[in-house]
């Protein structure tokens, strides 16, 4: 894994020497990403200048250095990511007459791009990348993502040239750097918890979407197109559903997923895995361990408050297994400590929660190995999130039950307070007890009289009218509405699986997961978003992902094969801490701090006023509003940072000195 940054200024107006010098420093804010080595290649006479930090896992000697020029000296290629099936398109090449000086995937990719172009390339690949490449014979910049969001890519105009890095505060190291924020994309992160593609916190700063290649060319025109669409996946997919025995789609899902686990265990480092002892990181360990000759690595977090604590199910699950296990148990003032770090880490307002305990598993993990696989994108694919039963019912009720009937039915449910529903949950057997059954009793009340539409929408919104807090933002436009779904059937869990995964999947859960491990510089791979298995699932009919109120019914099944059903059932728990405890005791003096109406107005974007009364509320215990603080405060915390060290313009000459220094 990677770091690349790097600009095309097509009117050559900066010098060789500032050109390396800002292409370095630009780089040199990525090292967390790549440690092992620190590239720069320029062209002055086009104006181009890529900057490279490696993270050394496949082919670890200098020929996998970049940024990496083709043999026959066409394209320079700084890349991030792995290529999976790399000794097949290899091979290819060799046959078609490409020769090769080492054995990395960045080789494979540029040789691919000199022989085949670059669009019929990256349709061929199979992993997870972010890439900027310059055609030197058609003076083109090539800017391309995967196609589920895995790796980031930010890019821009800043005066007259593209700029282009994995992070954004790569960006902040350009001369002429600026950095206005963008009210409506502050809104949006209040709204979601995370700034949702295309934005960026930054005006004139977007995320490059998944599945899209961007050229920018000489003409000065960027063309963005794109080669791989959910929408084309799904509508494909739910025209052609599987058919026949439930067996022979539970094969033909196991040998996928299976030659998907096995690729991404070829590393030339050591290797682990992320296990929480649920369903989608249970079913990825026991397929590497199959695939291995020896005990696989595991790793595993606890907390010692229960209600978030999944190490003791790890364990038994790595037990059963016979992988060699390390779990690490975080008190609260170890997570509290991660808090002043995310900001550095995130680089933009983000505001999930589970981020602390990614770092720290994270942080954990790369004292033993330096990439690791996870379970993460299960839920997205194989209907695994709660709302999907959730919203199935709603859908049946809505057909039987009147509005009126559904609004008392709310009103009874809000009557009850949330810590009444929580003590009556403990009532419940502990397999299927739910954590925080107050809070989601009182978020289904809210939900029960809307549609199946609103229902999701109302669910993925953390703030209602974000955009009456925010100074100089537009009226809402949701995401959500906007994303087209030409041919997909009516059912609602089907739908929310599509915008799941066109959004929250790439813009939170990945982002988490990029951000917090390549903090420590671990490289972390997710096998259940092999693209092969997002196209497989699409055409997968509803009862074999939602079965019985149950997600991920037939992965449930593949499972159980290797681990006995009485170690994977329980509730659904997340990847979670107390922020309703914790806001109302140990983070109450520090959050009260950047939500006073003081601090909140040199911010110059917040309306103090409603936000005050939420925090009294939550302090006093009459409404948990920790998801809407904890976004504020994050934002807050974030701005602060920004103050304090994102300089309003970096000159030339700054950038010149900078580089010379060897900071």
């Amino acid at each position: 894994m990677c770091g690349i940054a790097g600009f095309v200024n097509l009117k050559r107006q900066f010098s060789p020497e500032t050109m390396r010098a800002a292409a370095a420093q630009m780089a040199a804010r990525l090292n967390h990403r790549g440690p092992d080595d620190r590239g720069v290649w320029i062209d002055a006479d086009s104006g181009v200048a890529l900057g490279h930090t490696r993270l050394a896992v496949i082919d670890l000697s200098p020929a996998g250095a970049q940024p990496m020029v083709s043999a026959c000296g066409r394209f320079v290629l700084a890349y991030n990511g792995e290529i999976y099936n790399a000794p097949e398109l290899r091979a290819e090449l060799e046959n078609a007459g490409r020769t090769f000086r080492g054995h990395s995937d960045t080789e494979v990719m540029v040789e691919g791009f000199a022989a085949w172009g670059v669009r019929p390339t990256v349709q061929r690949l199979t992993g997870m990348f972010a890439f900027a490449a310059w055609d030197r014979k058609t003076r083109t910049a090539s800017l391309g993502r995967d196609r589920l969001g895995i790796k980031p890519l930010y890019w821009g105009r800043i005066d007259d040239s593209l700029v282009f890095a994995s992070e954004l505060k790569a960006l902040t190291a350009f001369p002429g750097w600026n950095g206005a924020i963008d009210p409506d994309a502050v809104a949006a992160f209040l709204r979601y918890g995370y700034v949702p593609t295309p934005m960026s916190i930054y005006r004139g700063i977007c995320k490059l979407a998944p599945g899209t290649l961007l050229e920018y060319c000489e003409d000065g025109e960027i063309r963005n197109e794109t080669y791989w669409t959910l929408s084309e996946v799904a509508a494909r997919g739910q025209a052609d559903l599987i058919e026949g025995p439930e067996d022979a789609a539970q094969e033909a899902m196991e040998s996928l997923l299976t030659d998907a686990v096995r690729r991404r265990m070829v590393a030339d480092v050591p290797l682990g895995l992320f296990l929480s002892g649920g369903i989608d990181s249970s079913t990825v360990a026991a397929l590497m361990q199959a695939n291995s000759a020896k005990p696989i690595r595991t790793f595993s977090i606890g907390f010692h408050e229960q209600a978030y604590d999944e190490a003791a199910y790890a364990k038994k699950v790595a037990a059963h297994l016979g992988t060699e296990h390390t779990e690490l148990y975080v008190t609260p003032a170890e997570a509290q400590a991660v808090i002043p770090k995310l900001q550095h880490i995130y680089d933009e307002p983000f505001a999930d929660s589970s981020q602390i305990p990614t770092y720290l598993l994270s942080e954990m993990t790369r004292r033993h190995v330096t990439v690791a696989l996870s379970g993460d994108g299960g839920d997205e694919v194989f209907a695994g999130y709660n709302r999907y039963g959730q919203g199935l019912a709603l859908a049946k009720a809505s057909r039987h039950l009147p509005v009126a009937m559904r609004s008392g039915l709310a009103r009874a449910i809000t009557s009850v307070p949330p810590g009444v529903w929580d003590r009556l949950s403990r009532t419940l057997p502990e397999r299927i007890r739910p954590r925080l059954a107050g809070e989601k009793m009182h978020k289904l009340a809210a939900v029960l009289p809307k549609s199946s539409e609103e229902f999701y929408e109302s669910l993925v919104t953390q703030c209602d009218g974000a955009e009456s807090l925010v100074t100089g933002a537009a009226a809402a436009n949701s995401i959500f509405r906007d994303s087209a779904m030409p041919g997909l059937s009516a059912d609602e869990v089907s739908r929310m699986q599509y915008l799941d995964t066109l959004h929250y999947l790439p813009d939170d859960i990945l982002t988490k997961v990029d951000r917090a491990s390549m903090a420590v510089s671990l490289e972390v791979r997710v096998p259940l978003l092999d693209h092969r298995m997002v196209e497989l699932s699409w055409r997968l009919p509803l009862g074999l992902k939602l079965r019985g109120g149950t997600g991920k019914w037939l992965l449930r099944q593949i499972a159980y094969k290797y681990v006995p059903e009485r170690l994977l059932q329980r509730p659904k728990m997340g990847f979670g801490v107390p922020i309703d405890d914790w806001l109302k005791g140990p983070l109450k003096d520090w959050a009260g701090d950047l939500l006073s109406p003081s601090a909140l107005g040199r911010s110059g974007l917040l309306d103090p006023a409603p936000i005050a009364i939420k925090w009294d509320q939550h302090q006093t215990g009459r409404r948990n509003w920790q998801h809407f603080l904890w976004n504020v405060l994050m934002f807050a915390s974030w701005q602060e940072t920004y103050r304090a060290e994102t300089p309003s313009h970096a000159s030339v000459r700054e950038v010149v000195r900078y580089a010379g220094e060897g900071r």
